[in-house]
């Protein structure tokens, strides 16, 4: 009788490189929630985008700097992405990841109504990190989002969602699940352990 040849192993997924968050309406409270409990040691860097008012300063870098243990600031263009650090967009331009993993700004017409549009920061992150990527989608009025999270998903990165009935505003998360069918839909005060077990595993779907 002839030998049974062993199943083929899943392919090991790459470790966690970079997390991307983006959120709309209720966006600085749940960005507080998710990003508080992480500890100074955490390895991956985080880019946070929130739908800002153009042409008015953002106080958004100066609000997370208080309550995060993490660093925390707006990226120049042609900045090297580097871990351990909170990076936030910028008023009235697209922030995108590029494919040497370093930060550039586009005045380009608004994308799903917003500038910065987390549509393109998400997109152009998949673009660059492919399945090391983590997209999260947080609290938000509008359906920003869904596509990058689609993008994420699609080239093999894994895809948080905030439960739409602990979200503030569900629309957001709403449409990215209608979208994506995203691997985690969780309410918020779960995430940060969500994303600890993703810096420390590289994370299963």
């Amino acid at each position: 009788m002839g030998s049974r040849r062993a199943p083929p192993r899943p392919a090991a997924r790459p470790p966690v490189e970079l997390v991307v968050i983006g959120a709309s309406a209720g966006g600085v409270s749940a960005l507080l929630t998710l990003l508080s409990p992480l500890p100074a040691g955490f390895r991956l860097p985080i880019v946070a985008l929130l739908h800002l008012l153009p042409r008015r300063e953002s106080r958004l870098c100066s609000v997370l700097s208080h309550a995060l243990t993490l660093p925390v600031r707006e990226p120049v263009d042609k900045e090297t992405i580097q871990p351990g650090c909170v990076y936030v967009g910028s008023p009235d331009y697209h922030l995108l990841v590029e494919l040497d993993r370093s930060f550039s700004y586009s005045g380009e017409p608004p994308v799903s109504f917003a500038r910065p549009s987390i549509d393109v920061l998400m997109t152009s992150a998949a673009d660059a990190y492919g399945p090391a990527a983590v997209g999260v989608l947080l609290t938000g009025a509008n359906a920003d989002g869904a596509e990058g999270m689609a993008a994420i998903r699609a080239r093999g990165g894994i895809t948080l969602v905030q439960d739409p009935a602990d979200a503030e505003v569900p629309t957001m998360p709403e449409a990215a699940i209608a979208r994506c069918r995203p691997d985690h839909i969780l309410p918020l005060n779960d995430m940060p352990q969500m994303l600890l077990q993703l810096a420390r595993t590289g994370g299963a779907r």
